[in-house]
């Protein structure tokens, strides 16, 4: 759910211009050069190009920095609200935030969903929230839930993000319907395996979006699945109770989306116990490596559900091999963060790092705040080092199979 909507961007991005890109790639030379980056605004967490993600990475550190009592920097506040179009979206990143939105703007359902949660968060933008939630409504599919990129077919990831940021801005997702009378959780509750699936393992699992017709198991939407049916957003207070997680219980009653979420933790439980992670097979490997995001995502999603003990193994993970994975990302150590607030765990002292130093010093100092980062100890084996190239390379495979393709990448069960 965090860092990794880079690549659904990129995705998007390719998806958009399929139908050309065949033809370009054959006939056309590479440029002599590649385009330049665009230039990081001081107000922006984080060092590296924000065109995919400037909106998602801010949006994160705004939501860590304020769970863990502090006060976000006016410019970086500034920032993100700077980023809105006056519909009330918002893209992935502007550039130039000062020119008008037009047709040509490519508004994410993500980056809004959670700069909503960001903006109501750290309050006093009431106005802006309220914009990005119409919006939101706006671009809601007949079927209930929603797309990455609007007007194309709902899938299980975007339309859990969706749900989570109305449940956040007060809003009951129930109620939210499109305009066939279809509710949010109508959008959402088809992508999960029933008690029919194979194998059993799998049951509770949420699917990003259907592969020739067959549900195939995706823990990124599994994680936000189980927030969005429990109607919580990314900010996890610790819950007073800890229970272990169970499977699926079948044979299944009415579709609930409290159930189904429940159902979703107990997949996500199971997944973690072989290695203490999720695993998956990156575009052009042949082997799994660890998915540190899932893993992450997967710890909030069980302490939301009130399984921290399910998730404690996953946690001790995380401390020992999420430096490198982590480092200098505000999206990834914001994750970190709300990972450890949703389970009691002090994000100042995480496996040798302090997460929230090390956050505040990719961006604008918190007002008041000690922005020196305490020196992380280096950990095991990380998911981190090919990310770049691998988001390139599965936006460039979109481009000829679509987005549900490449989001789904943990599917055909190479995520454990």
């Amino acid at each position: 759910m965090n860092v990794r909507r880079s690549a659904a961007a990129l995705a998007a991005s390719a998806v958009l211009c399929v139908g050309a890109a065949p033809a370009a790639l054959a006939d056309t030379a590479p440029p002599a050069s590649p385009s330049a980056a665009p230039v990081v605004p001081s107000g922006l967490f984080g060092k590296n190009d924000p065109t995919y993600d400037g909106v998602w990475r801010q949006s994160f550190a705004l939501l860590a920095q304020h769970t863990v009592g502090l006060k976000p920097a006016q410019q970086a506040v500034d920032w993100l609200t700077g980023q809105q179009c006056a519909n009330g979206g918002f893209a992935s990143f502007r550039a130039d935030a000062g020119a008008a939105c037009d047709a040509a703007t490519m508004l994410d359902t993500n980056a809004t969903a959670v700069a909503v949660q960001a903006l109501k968060a750290v309050g006093g933008h009431d106005d802006a929230v309220k914009k990005g939630v119409d919006w939101l409504r706006s671009v809601q599919n007949e079927d209930g839930g929603w797309a990455y990129v609007p007007g194309t077919p709902s899938e299980a990831s975007s339309t859990s993000v969706v749900i989570s940021a109305l449940a956040a801005a007060g809003e009951k997702p129930a109620e939210v319907r499109s305009k066939a009378g279809k509710s949010a959780y109508d959008g959402l509750l088809p992508f999960q395996l029933g008690c029919a699936a194979e194998p059993a393992a799998d049951r509770g699992a949420f699917a990003y979006q259907p592969v020739e017709g067959k549900l195939l198991a995706n823990a990124d939407a599994t994680a936000a699945a189980t927030l969005a049916g429990l109607g919580r957003g990314a900010v996890v207070v610790p819950s007073g109770t800890d229970t272990p997680a169970a499977p699926l219980a079948c044979p299944a009653g009415a579709a609930d989306p409290a159930t189904a979420a429940q159902g979703a933790a107990g997949y996500l439980a199971e997944a973690l116990k072989k290695d203490g992670h999720l695993t998956a097979v990156t575009p052009g490997a042949d082997q799994p490596t660890a998915d540190t995001g899932n893993t992450a995502d997967a710890v909030i999603a069980l302490a939301a559900a009130g399984h921290r003990q399910s998730a404690t193994g996953a946690l001790e993970w995380l401390k020992g091999n999420s430096a490198q994975w982590s480092k200098g990302s505000p999206a990834a150590l914001g994750t970190l963060i709300l990972a450890a607030h949703a389970t009691g765990t002090d994000p100042k002292s995480f496996g040798g790092t302090d997460l929230v130093a090390a956050l505040n010093a990719t961006g604008p100092a918190p007002q008041g705040a000690d922005t020196e980062a305490t020196e992380v100890k280096s950990g095991g084996a990380e998911d981190s080092g090919g990310q770049n190239v691998w988001w390139i390379i599965g936006a460039g495979a979109a481009a000829g199979v679509g987005i549900g393709i490449l989001l789904s990448g943990r599917r055909k069960k190479n995520q454990l």
